[in-house]
């Protein structure tokens, strides 16, 4: 289920993605923010996983009050937790637990099969459609040959257009920005691009200087030298075969007249975050300097054109004829700001899930059958476990049902039947069996639900926790500082003073 957000500035967010709320709430108690923290480091680790980080350790902090009201000491608790946690991480690294791995990643179907879990999390009904985009926005900018070491999450880009539905979101090989071209020029086909940060404009003195303009002919000379150097310039520009101009500043009047007289096609963007994704698109370097660029320093797109999206123009740096771009970018469409957020943090945690698959490809089975395996094996293990340690191992594989358990409550079901039903099958040997959200009850959650998770998610993500978790026990006591600046200021008359009376008008 989702939630409705308002921050201090009135900000309205309707999510159901922990690291956006967690991100909007100003969470004050310092148990609290431990756990915070940990979900921050899986955001930036993983991209994924922060709901589990969050729900697992609040698990662990209920399970472990639990045994200090009956007595158990902190202490064991941590040693217990750190025993169990160790040996959770080692289950899930055994090779019967990976259900599917991606060994190909430019495989589009393999890649989309690995993704659509994650995205029916965020967004449910449009996981297929989403799925397949993202897939190959990612696999466009992987080379074409050689083996994919790394992956950069910033060459996926996400343009947000107002109107439509999700289903008209469409992908673009290469760069879409999101505002008109200057001048009369629309479209360029093999386009060389300058780009300039400083904007295109006569350099300005550094001090305030006085021109005493006496006769006609002196103001217009004045004019005719400016527009003289300006037309050097341009004319140098078109000269070294550049074909677009791209601004990172102002384009002054008579430059844009010398560029349209030249031929050129003019694009200013003002962000210069939009400005480098512009450059590594088309491979071209952001020049410094107002003049001629070299070969090397020009940038090269198939087409540059002008496209009415909506009723919002924008302009499309395509890649056509090669193989692979630098940028890949989704044209999102919702109609209501609200979605096209939610609809952008889904895409963020695919593109995510897709750089953990290129570090390690495994995947194992989701809907709470690899949580229930943990929490299976781990209960075998406690028994074998002699002295105080045992009962904190049984208390943390117990907090392993808490992703079945809620998976079963949101979707309306009996919690205690379901996870009844998914140790029977379990210790029937079927240990990808999860929970049915939509048909109720259990099914194999590999074939049947086809509902996979990236073991390396789920890997820091109890790792993290259960650190945050034994960090939290280790503390017996919050010692608060005083707020610094002295005592408070006296209250002013008539507002009522420290005693309780009230002045005087």
């Amino acid at each position: 289920m989702s939630k409705m957000l308002i921050n201090q500035h009135d900000k309205l967010s309707v999510t159901s993605d922990a690291a956006t709320i967690i991100k909007e709430l100003d969470v004050i108690h310092p148990a609290a923010k431990m756990l915070v923290m940990a979900s921050q480091m899986q955001e930036s680790d993983c991209g994924d996983g922060t709901n589990f980080v969050v729900v697992f350790g609040g698990e662990l902090l209920s399970q472990a009050g639990g045994l200090i009201r009956q007595g158990v000491h902190p202490a064991d608790i941590i040693s217990g937790f750190t025993k169990a946690s160790a040996k959770a991480l080692e289950i899930l690294s055994a090779p019967e637990i990976t259900a599917f791995t991606l060994d190909d990643p430019r495989d589009v179907k393999k890649a989309e099969r690995c993704l659509r879990s994650a995205l029916a999390s965020k967004q449910y009904g449009y996981e297929d459609k989403l799925a397949s985009l993202i897939a190959e926005a990612c696999i466009q900018t992987l080379p074409k040959s050689g083996p994919v070491t790394h992956f950069k999450t910033d060459s996926v880009r996400v343009t947000k257009i107002l109107g439509g539905g999700v289903t008209d979101t469409r992908l673009v090989k290469g760069f879409v920005l999101p505002r008109d071209t200057e001048g009369t020029i629309k479209t360029m086909r093999n386009a060389k691009i300058a780009v300039f940060v400083s904007g295109i404009d006569m350099a300005k003195p550094e001090t305030k200087g006085t021109v005493l303009i006496k006769t006609a002919d002196q103001l217009r000379n004045f004019t005719k030298e400016e527009e003289r150097q300006m037309e050097t310039i341009v004319k140098g520009i078109a000269d070294s075969g550049a074909n677009v101009v791209v601004s990172g500043n102002a384009v002054s009047d008579i430059a844009m007249h010398f560029i349209e007289r030249y031929k050129m096609m003019c694009v200013k963007v003002t962000s210069k975050f939009q400005l480098r994704r512009v450059c590594q698109a088309v491979g071209a370097t952001a020049l410094v300097r107002l003049g001629a660029p070299t070969a090397e320093e020009l940038g090269h797109c198939d087409i540059v054109t002008t496209d009415e999206i909506g009723s919002t123009k924008v302009t499309v740096f395509r890649q056509e004829e090669k193989e692979d771009s630098q940028i890949s970018t989704l044209v999102v469409r919702a109609s209501t700001n609200n979605v096209l957020d939610d609809i952008e943090r889904a895409v963020d945690d695919g593109v995510n899930v897709f750089k953990n698959l290129i570090r390690d490809g495994r995947l194992c089975a989701g809907a709470g059958a690899t949580e229930i395996e943990l929490a299976r094996r781990l209960a075998a293990f406690a028994e074998a476990t002699p002295g105080l340690d045992q009962y904190a191992l049984k208390r943390y594989a117990e907090a392993f049902e808490v992703v079945p358990r809620t998976l079963a409550e949101n979707a309306g079901q009996n919690a205690l039947e379901t996870i009844s039903a998914l140790y029977a099958a379990h210790s029937g040997g079927a240990i990808t069996t999860g929970v049915d959200v939509e048909g109720g009850g259990v099914k194999d959650a590999v074939g049947a639900l086809n509902v996979l998770d990236s073991v390396l998610t789920k890997y820091w993500a109890i790792k993290y926790s259960s650190d945050a978790i034994c960090t939290i026990l280790r503390v017996d006591q919050i010692i608060m500082a005083k707020i610094a600046g002295g005592p408070k200021p006296k209250q002013m008359k008539g507002d009522g003073d420290e005693d309780g009376g009230v002045g005087l008008d």
